[in-house]
Order: C-alpha cells, then structure tokens, then sequence
C-alpha cells in the first residue's frame, strides 16, 4: 500500500490563508457556520488532513500532525472572534430597528375593567382604620348555634329576635336543637372571649342574616362589631374609639356625635349613636348642618356575658358597638338602595365600584 504524499508547508499555509479570509469576510452567523463546517466538519478540509495522517511515513506524522493541529487552532481562534462580532453586530441592528412605544394607553382587560365591589372596599378601609388604632381582626362561622348567637349574649327566650319571623333558623337535629344563620357577628366576640385571655381589642366583619328586605334592608347584609376588654375600660374609651373612626372613614376632620340611651341585652348601659349632618340635594354631609341620623348602637358589655365566658365582671369590664357596614356605604357615596348591592348590574358595579389598585390606607386617602 502506497504512502500519501505529504502536501508541503506552502501548501498548509496557503489552506490556512485561504479558510481564515472566509472567515473574515462572512457577512452574517449562517455565513459563519457555514465556514466552519467546510473546514472543520466532520468532511472539511483540514478534518481531511488529519485523516491522512495514518496513510503518511512514521517519520512525517509527528511533524505534520502538528502543522495541522496549528491550523486548527488557529481557524478555531478565528471562528470564535468573528462569531463574537457579528453576534454583537446583529444585537445592535436588532436594537436600532426594534422598539417598544411606551406611550400607548392600557388595553382593555381584567385591570382596567375589573371593578372591586363597595362592600368590600369599605371593609377593607374599615379594617385599615382599627388596625391603625391597634385592633385585630377575628372571624368566626355563619352558621351558629342558639347558645352562642343568643344564649351567651344575655338574649332570653322571650326576646323577638328568637323567633321565626326574623331568623333563620336550619332543620332540627336529632337531639332537637337547630342550628341558625348568625343575626350578627357577636358569637364571635364570645368565641374570642373563650379563647383568649384579656386584654382583648378585636373587630369582627362579617355577613349575618335576619328575614328583613326593602330599601335599605335586605336579608344578607354586612356587619362589622368590636370590643374591648380590660381592667379600666370606660364610657369615655368608647366615646373617643367612634369618634376617631368616624372622622377617618368620612374623611372629615369633625364630627359631632350624640348617644341615647338604648337597651341591648348584651352591654349595660347601652346607647345609639347618632351623628350629625346636613343635607344639600341629594348630598349628605357629615359634620354639618342641625340634623341627626342614627348609625351604630354600643354599650358597655354585659357582666352576665363576662360570667358566661369565664371572665370575672368584678375585675374586667370593656365596651362593644356594631354597625352595618352596606349602611356605611351607602352614607359615605351615596348610593339609595341597599338592594342594588346583591343586584348583579355591571352598569351599577362600574359606576360605583372601585379599581384593583384603590387600596384604602389612611397615609394615602381611604378613598383615593
């Protein structure tokens, strides 16, 4: 078998120029690539020189070897310098002819359209009011038992808020007991109660239910309760307590408020607060005017509930108020009829409604 001849210095030198000045002058990465695989590829021509090493004299392979391996590198070298600036070369052509026009108005979509129901952004400003003031928030079940929805709140038997026609009430149990659709969110003061030592300082929103229904009553509504336990809690606390939150919910830096004396049978003494306010067309401004309008009912706690719970009414007392939190919307924007909120009319939800992004926070406006 006959030896290859072995192609002379001239000759590599002459490759090597050759396969260099395509890499130079390729135009873009295809070009490139192409270049590569033409020489380096598993058929390309310097590939083909080390083939050639085997069929060569043992004493011309060593040499040879290298002078290829050189030109290998050095293609090599030039293969990824000349990628690396057409790569950046590309970049920048992209840059200078792509854009993105940042100046073109929010498309209609899920954020823009979306609208966050009155009721629940009351609540939120609501909560952001007392927790400001040192509140925490507590939740309990809709679905209650006669003895923590009446029994523990001091209700008797007698009382009309028992009966039939102003609470739900679920089918007897096997033991003749019936479950009930809370009336309000007091159970989940006597909840919090029995779970937790005094001091206590919570709100409890939430949905109760009482067979009622028209215009500023319907039979799913919303209520937000508090109370406070300790050793010297006073008329006095509450009194500022509703005041404070009243001029931060309506945004106004008076307000006037008047307590009568009421009966609940859970706080003794018990009162209903009104507040003053005038009325300019169909627009109701708190703080003015000679006009008053009842909003919340309060009182100092009962000693009989603080027995029913565990507490000692000897060394504790505290205060607790209610108040409609759909009543507090329709006073804050004006809106007529509570039975619009359940209604399900977009055209009512995007004209009162609120956007995704109206957090209420009492640093930025609660109804910015």
């Amino acid at each position: 078998m006959g030896q290859t001849a072995q192609p002379s210095n001239a000759d590599l030198e002459e490759l090597e120029g050759e396969i260099l000045s395509e890499i130079s002058s390729a135009s873009d990465l295809a070009a490139l690539e192409a270049t590569r695989i033409s020489a380096l590829g598993k058929k390309g021509r310097v590939s083909a020189l080390m083939k050639s090493l085997g069929q060569m004299a043992p004493e011309d392979r060593k040499t040879f070897g290298q002078s290829v391996n050189k030109i290998k590198v050095s293609v090599g070298e030039a293969l990824d310098g000349r990628k690396a600036e057409l790569a950046h070369a590309a970049l920048s052509q992209r840059l200078a002819t792509e854009s993105a026009d940042i100046t073109l108005p929010v498309r209609a979509g899920a954020l823009s359209d979306g609208r966050i129901h009155p009721v629940s952004q009351v609540m939120d400003e609501i909560t952001e009011i007392f927790g400001d003031m040192g509140f925490s928030i507590a939740e309990g079940p809709d679905i209650e038992t006669d003895e923590y929805n009446f029994t523990k709140l001091n209700i008797p038997e007698e009382h009309p808020a028992r009966q039939e026609h102003d609470t739900f009430y679920l089918n007897e149990r096997e033991d003749g007991s019936r479950l009930v659709l809370r009336t309000h969110t007091s159970p989940v003061q006597i909840r919090t109660m029995e779970a937790s030592e005094p001091p206590l300082r919570i709100i409890a929103p939430g949905r109760v239910y009482r067979m009622d229904s028209d215009q500023t009553h319907t039979p799913m509504f919303h209520q937000v309760e508090g109370l406070v336990i300790d050793e010297d809690t006073n008329m006095g606390h509450l009194k500022w307590v509703l005041e404070e939150f009243a001029k931060s919910f309506f945004e106004i830096d008076n307000v006037e408020m008047r307590f009568r004396a009421s009966h609940f049978p859970f706080t003794e003494p018990s009162m209903e607060v009104d507040i003053r306010y005038a009325k300019v067309g169909d627009e109701l401004r708190i703080g003015e005017g000679d006009e008053w309008m009842e909003i919340l009912g309060c009182g100092m706690v009962h000693p009989r509930v603080l027995e029913h719970v565990g507490y000692d009414p000897k060394k504790l007392q505290g205060f607790a108020f209610g108040v409609g939190i759909d009543r507090l919307a329709m006073l804050k924007y004006g809106m007529p009829d509570l039975r619009d909120f359940f209604a399900a009319d977009i055209r009512w939800l995007k004209h009162y409604g609120f956007k995704s992004f109206d957090v209420p926070t009492l640093a930025g406006g609660l109804s910015s």
